[in-house]
């Protein structure tokens, strides 16, 4: 993906933060190093007392900015996923065919990521990495439906429903598009874990992208119609 812009700010549901962490220091350091210990131990380990100590920052500091861990990680991947959208939204902004634009919409959600340097305190990589390991554990929870409604997951669903709207634009007969996109969304970060983690349960490797899949998956399913 591109470097997006330095001016641009990403917005995250405000509901989800008791202090915006992108207004101090601590707040911004708060998100750096809660992305490098979650992806260095996990999030069922992670707490706020070890990332307080990681910074140098009493707990109760913590505290003032998220209400608990849950919406900490809701809101790195609403963050992620706003950031996602921002990408998609500029790389398809001038693509004028259908298809070839849904080509590379899918490619922006499916691909490998790099770290956007214009992000200082944030490592797309490294937040990618626990957006493939943790992502469903902010929505399998007993709370799922009360977050929905506070709309803790409205980036998520943007970010789906924009490339739905492009489907239909390639195959406007095409009866499953919400069905079909989600499956990409979410299934590409199943194969991206089964290629790290479980690779002999997935054709995706060093040569074969997550991509390389599901560019081929969506042009056959297309193709029937």
């Amino acid at each position: 993906m591109q470097p997006i812009l330095s001016t641009i700010k990403i917005q995250v549901n405000h509901k989800l933060y008791l202090k915006d962490p992108e207004t101090s220091d601590l707040g911004k350091k708060i998100i750096q190093h809660s992305i490098l210990l979650i992806d260095e131990i996990g999030f069922e380990h992670f707490t706020f007392k070890k990332l307080g100590e990681r910074i140098g920052s009493n707990e109760s500091s913590l505290y003032r900015y998220f209400e608990n861990k849950h919406k900490l990680m809701i809101y790195l991947s609403s963050w992620y996923w706003g950031w996602v959208e921002y990408n998609l939204v500029i790389a398809t902004t001038n693509i004028t065919d259908p298809f070839a634009k849904l080509k590379k919409a899918i490619a922006i959600v499916t691909d490998s990521i790099t770290d956007d340097l214009m992000t200082e305190h944030i490592d797309e990589a490294v937040l990618n990495k626990i957006i493939i390991a943790e992502f469903s554990k902010t929505m399998h929870t007993k709370e799922v439906d009360q977050d929905n409604k506070e709309g803790y997951y409205l980036v998520y669903k943007r970010v789906i429903n924009r490339i739905v709207a492009i489907v239909n634009e390639v195959n406007p007969d095409y009866v499953f598009a919400k069905s079909l996109v989600s499956t990409i969304v979410e299934g590409s970060l199943h194969q991206h874990f089964l290629k790290d983690h479980l690779n002999t349960i997935t054709d995706c490797n060093e040569t074969i992208s997550v991509t390389t899949f599901y560019l081929d998956f969506l042009e056959r399913i297309l193709k029937k119609e």
